[in-house]
């Protein structure tokens, strides 16, 4: 079972940035897609962005198309989300998530289709 670490949240302004990783526990990591999921209190875990196993196909939630840019590095069993261009609207937690898809290059947004998740970290966008 592989174990996701996320980092590099923060308390930034409004039209600043930030960079997550999502650090993985097992060298097979570029065997998982990875997705990336905000969670707010008292909604669902709102699907950001994901990456497929390959990292040749990526997808993004409509409201962080053209801000938030995706990449990873299985050599370092590591995901990295780039958040840009930041609004209020972006706080949350944001928490990264794994599943078992080699040579699947399909994005997948249902959280319940990710069966492992790191703990979260926080990011907060003052206006």
């Amino acid at each position: 079972q592989v174990q996701l670490v996320e980092s590099g949240g923060g308390l930034v302004q409004a039209g600043g940035s930030l960079r997550l990783s999502c650090a993985a526990s097992r060298t097979i990591f570029s065997a998982y897609a990875v997705g990336w999921f905000r969670h707010t209190p008292g909604k669902e875990r709102d699907f950001v962005a994901g990456i497929t196993n390959s990292g040749k196909t990526v997808d993004f939630a409509d409201s962080v198309k053209g801000r938030f840019t995706i990449s990873r590095d299985n050599a370092k069993n590591t995901v990295y989300l780039q958040l840009n261009s930041l609004k209020s609207e972006d706080t949350g937690v944001y928490v990264c998530a794994a599943r078992l898809a080699a040579f699947v290059e399909t994005v997948h947004r249902s959280p319940y289709d990710y069966g492992t998740w790191g703990q979260g970290t926080q990011v907060t966008v003052s206006s």
